[in-house]
């Protein structure tokens, strides 16, 4: 199954995989840890679920701020330095943020938790933005399944966060948790910093940056399928817990709950990069993931107007149901956001990688601010039931929108609104050193150029996936 999967790596391309793998896991982890525990230790000093919930969402607001800028100036940053201080500052502001439960007046407590969480912010936004357009540069033939392969160890930390901390919450209280995170993350950059080649590549930025690859609207629909994703997730790490509080569930059973959907993301992440990149354009597995999260949430709820009582069993299939959808719209919105910036003009090099890379961290983050913020305000005043159309009202706009993208399609000349990914891939790496590329490869790159170029202009009129799809 990895054979089928994963194409064939130099030891330099495996070195960048495995401390990529490393990062994601670690980030996952630091979104994920407080989940089974924070809400009901602040509701002990007093605060509410709007105020908690915030405090989930400005860790994200923070990323979604600054990660366009990490994005843009990333080539002059340099990759490695970005992924090394961002480890450093989030594993430090983790250690702080266990000492918290010492602080007694609620609103210090929620002061001090705004403030260390956006400085966190910071540190995850630098080592985000630098992992996935270094995963861009470094596999062009195979971005979205490498990416995916990659988002498993994220969806690994989705697992490991909440279990591990309310495991750990446990045994040794609220500061342990985050102790061991920190420790953790510090790790990370030194194994980082040991294993991950140099890099560099300097490339001018795009002119336009930001504001002109947002002018695209297949990009914006990218942005809206990350945004969606991660709004599903942040909007159960804010009211999950105190929606199964009812079944008297231990800390680790708690923790369990949490495992469910992050583990289904795990184990399905790499089939969805696999059908980007070999079988499946990217807005169909954005139209079944939208599909698989609007009916978990009918199920986790139940929603309001389905005649059914809450209960364990439900919550659980309805988690289930949802994990399938956050993997297939994570996957899909990169590698279409990336397919999209190359075809439309942006040179394909590590600014633009950067710059699309941002604009996924930024989105991800974005929706996992508006999440769980959303989130607590609703349960507050309605409750779980009714809050959840909100994530179903999401994905559904998410559906008609990509229905209508693929009937435009069908309407306009094709390679208007998409590419196939084979017209997308070029020579090029942001690492130093010989064996990244073929002998071959390198003499001959200006006619690969040449060549990709000309596909470019074939493609145009006869892509392959629409080939396919009229042959069905």
């Amino acid at each position: 199954m990895s054979q089928l999967l994963l194409p064939r790596l130099t030891n330099r391309q495996w070195a960048t995989a495995l401390v990529i793998a490393f990062a994601d896991f670690c980030s996952a982890v630091c979104i994920s840890l407080q989940a089974p525990f924070y809400p009901a230790e602040a509701e002990r000093k007093g605060a509410t679920a709007s105020q908690y919930g915030f405090v989930f969402g400005c860790y994200e607001l923070t990323v979604f701020l600054t990660s366009p800028l990490f994005g843009k100036y990333l080539a002059k940053l340099i990759p490695k330095f970005m992924l090394n201080g961002g480890l450093v500052v989030t594993g430090v502001c983790s250690i702080l943020f266990g000492v918290l439960d010492k602080v007694n007046d609620t609103t210090a407590f929620i002061g001090l938790s705004f403030a260390v969480r956006v400085i966190e912010a910071l540190g995850s936004a630098a080592f985000l933005t630098a992992a996935f357009a270094i995963v861009a540069a470094e596999f062009p033939n195979s971005i979205a399944t490498t990416f995916a392969c990659l988002e498993t160890f994220f969806g690994l930390g989705l697992i490991v966060g909440p279990t591990l901390g309310g495991f750990l919450f446990q045994v040794g209280g609220y500061m342990l948790p985050f102790s061991v995170l920190g420790v953790l993350l510090i790790a990370a950059a030194l194994f980082t910093y040991a294993v991950l080649p140099s890099t560099d590549h300097c490339d001018p930025p795009p002119t336009g940056g930001i504001l002109r690859i947002l002018r695209i609207p297949s990009i914006l629909l990218a942005s809206f399928t990350v945004f969606s994703a991660s709004t599903s997730i942040g909007f159960l790490s804010a009211t999950l817990e105190p929606h199964l509080r009812q079944f008297d569930l231990m800390p680790v059973t708690m923790g369990l709950m949490f495992v469910i959907e992050g583990g289904i993301y795990a184990v399905t992440a790499p089939l969805w990069g696999y059908l980007c990149d070999r079988k499946v354009q990217p807005k169909i597995i954005t139209l079944m993931g939208a599909l698989f999260i609007v009916f978990g949430f009918l199920l986790i709820g139940p929603a309001p107007f389905i005649p059914l009582e809450t209960s364990l069993n439900l919550a659980i299939t309805g988690l289930v149901i949802m994990g399938f959808g956050v993997g297939a719209e994570l996957v899909s919105g990169f590698i279409s956001a990336l397919q999209e910036a190359t075809f439309h003009g942006f040179p394909n090099n590590l600014s633009t990688y950067g710059l699309v890379s941002g604009l996924w961290t930024s989105t991800f983050a974005l929706g996992a601010f508006v999440g769980p913020s959303i989130a607590g305000i609703l349960f507050d005043h309605v409750g779980f039931r009714y809050s959840t159309l909100f994530v179903i009202t999401t994905n559904a706009l998410l559906v008609v929108l990509v229905v209508f993208f693929l009937c435009c399609q069908r309407r306009l000349s094709p390679g208007i609104l998409a590419v196939p990914e084979q017209y997308q891939t070029a020579n090029y790496s942001t690492l130093v050193g010989e064996d990244y590329a073929t002998g071959e490869e390198r003499n001959n790159s200006k006619t690969n150029r040449d060549k990709m170029v000309s596909s470019l202009k074939d493609g145009i009129a006869n892509p392959e996936w629409v080939t396919s799809e009229h042959s069905i």
